[in-house]
């Protein structure tokens, strides 16, 4: 078990596949009806954290949003990848507001963690955390402006950016000092990740009172985030996998749809391939509030191996 969380670990902190792709300095829509607004919402000293609001009609129309968290192994990595211009049109074609946030990567310029000394990749997770509800808190104080609906703000990741997803909620339903500087009685109406897992120091994840519905992607060939756990004694990462489990057991709706034989590439490749089943999510999970415990086995016949990010630079 201890080799195994070693190379779990150590994969996981070299990058996203999708951190290796820059960012267009301008943004390209596909479809010229959505408009981006770009707004600062934390700044001190040398610190300048900004996000992009897409929508379509006015900006001050209120629409449910949903709040968008990029990957990059908490070391690279920008809001406005091109990658997800798809994902960002699609749901601001659908009526929602689409906010694409920065967050300060943790693990820049930093010594990769080891498995007996995580404190560093624990901080990175925190700090992006904290970011993420600095600008939870932004969206909820100019909501009027920015025609946020506050009742209906859904937290979406990539990555390293659906493990901030996963911990932004998990921190608020159990309201813990991260989460204190958020209106007590907000919380995020829905979780969509795409590969991410949640880091524990103290055994199995629980919840206080039951997580926003959560819709999981994970390919079961992923060595990067783990598709189901890895331990080292009360220390974990625990993956979509166990969640989905968790969540089953503990009676908390959730989706959870694993791709066998898929690595770490569905970080991405649902934002293209699987629109229509991230809407038909939110609209039965999030808008009907649906109960529905369910699992999606997809498998591609025709696909001859799975793609993961070699492990030249593996360090220990």
């Amino acid at each position: 078990m201890r080799n195994s969380f070693k190379f779990s670990l150590g994969t996981f902190l070299l990058l996203s596949v999708f951190s290796t792709i820059s960012s267009t300095a301008q943004i390209i829509l596909h479809d010229k009806k959505t408009q981006v607004t770009t707004k600062t919402f934390y700044q001190r000293d040398t610190i300048s954290l900004k996000l992009d609001i897409y929508y379509q009609g006015q900006l001050k129309d209120k629409k449910p949003t949903v709040l968008f968290v990029f990957g990059g192994g908490f070391v690279t990595g920008k809001r406005d990848n091109k990658l997800f211009q798809d994902y960002f049109n699609f749901l601001a074609e659908k009526g929602f507001k689409v906010v694409a946030t920065d967050y300060r990567l943790g693990l820049k310029g930093k010594k990769f963690p080891t498995p007996f000394n995580t404190s560093a990749l624990r901080d990175a997770i925190d700090t992006a955390v904290t970011d993420v509800f600095r600008a939870s808190n932004y969206l909820i104080n100019n909501a009027e402006t920015f025609g946020v609906d506050t009742s209906m703000i859904i937290l979406s990741g990539s990555s390293a950016g659906a493990i901030t997803a996963l911990h932004a909620d998990f921190n608020k339903r159990n309201a813990t000092a991260l989460a204190r500087n958020l209106p007590e009685a907000f919380q995020y109406k829905g979780v969509i990740s795409f590969a991410g897992a949640i880091l524990s120091y103290q055994g199995k994840p629980k919840y206080k009172i039951p997580p926003a519905p959560t819709m999981l992607f994970h390919g079961t060939a992923d060595k990067l985030v783990p598709y189901n756990k890895v331990r080292l004694f009360n220390r974990g990462f625990f993956g979509s996998k166990f969640l989905a489990g968790r969540f089953k057991k503990a009676g908390y709706p959730y989706y959870f749809q694993y791709v066998e034989g898929m690595g770490h590439e569905i970080a991405g490749t649902p934002m293209k391939d699987k629109l229509p089943d991230i809407l038909w999510f939110i609209q039965n999970y999030i808008f009907e509030k649906k109960r529905y415990f369910m699992e999606v086995d997809f498998k591609d016949a025709d696909s001859k191996r799975s793609f993961q990010m070699p492990d030249k630079k593996k360090r220990w």
